[in-house]
């Protein structure tokens, strides 16, 4: 297999949500305001989102999306200007040319902005779809069904439980990472410059990887706790920086759109 590398990298920037700590991992207290990122690569063979990120919809009006009780309970505070489409293009692209979106999971803050893109290949884990129709009563909340309606019939892959090398070339590689959901996906990205793993929800802080704690309503904590020491694996021996999404130290520390990696 020839070896190659994505052209280009960014972190377009989210809306904020606020929530209890204890939510996030066993331990802490108090209320943290987290960052909802998703992420843009540009391959010679096209373009890929990671995410889409939270409704565009919901940015100005929370409440007529999420319901006022959802809408209370995670604060989110945001501007227009971080609509995932407006960043697209104040990047220079039209939302027509992103022809892949690979999702992490479908919670509502990775997955509001998937309908933005009906011309895309959507990239699902195995069992997802079904689990977002069906899920377990303790995370209900995050799966919203007016959202995963609009999606109906877009192309939709199902990764079948396997890590999948998008393009055949090492660049893009979707890693199946259950536990968060049964059909939780990460992504490799090799860049000229280094490799990043975005971890979407596999994990959710450093110090949860770090402690190998997983998130406290996994669906699957046996899972999760594996997939916990894979990142860690893979981090170790191809020497790849872990960009947690939700953390807030990731995000302080790498860039952000306009700005790149490549």
């Amino acid at each position: 297999m020839s070896l190659g590398f994505a052209r280009k990298m960014w972190a377009l920037d989210s809306p904020t949500i606020t929530v209890d700590a204890s939510t996030l991992m066993y331990g802490l207290s108090g209320m943290v305001k987290i960052p909802m990122p998703a992420f843009l690569i540009e391959h010679p063979k096209g373009l890929i989102l990671f995410d889409t990120g939270i409704s565009p919809e919901a940015i100005e009006d929370p409440a007529s999306v999420y319901g006022k009780d959802l809408a209370d309970a995670i604060g989110l505070e945001g501007t227009a200007d971080q609509r995932i489409d407006r960043q697209i293009e104040a990047l220079g692209y039209k939302v027509s040319d992103v022809t892949h979106v690979i999702s992490s999971h479908m919670h509502f803050d990775h997955s509001g902005g998937h309908h933005l893109f009906p011309q895309a290949i959507f990239y699902v884990g195995q069992g997802e779809l079904a689990f977002a129709h069906h899920p377990d009563p303790i995370g209900a909340f995050a799966f919203l069904p007016d959202q995963l309606a609009r999606l109906k019939g877009f192309d939709w892959r199902e990764v079948p439980g396997v890590d999948l090398d998008l393009f055949g070339d090492g660049s893009v590689v979707i890693l199946f990472m259950p536990g968060h959901t049964p059909g939780e996906q990460s992504l490799k990205v090799r860049l000229a410059s280094r490799t990043f793993i975005l971890t979407g929800d596999a994990v959710h802080l450093r110090e949860a990887l770090e402690k190998e704690y997983h998130f406290p309503i996994d669906s699957d904590t046996k899972s999760a706790l594996q997939t916990l020491r894979r990142i860690k694996r893979i981090r170790e021996t191809e020497d790849a920086t872990v960009w947690i999404t939700h953390d807030v130290d990731d995000w302080a520390e790498y860039k952000h759109a306009p700005g790149y990696y490549e």
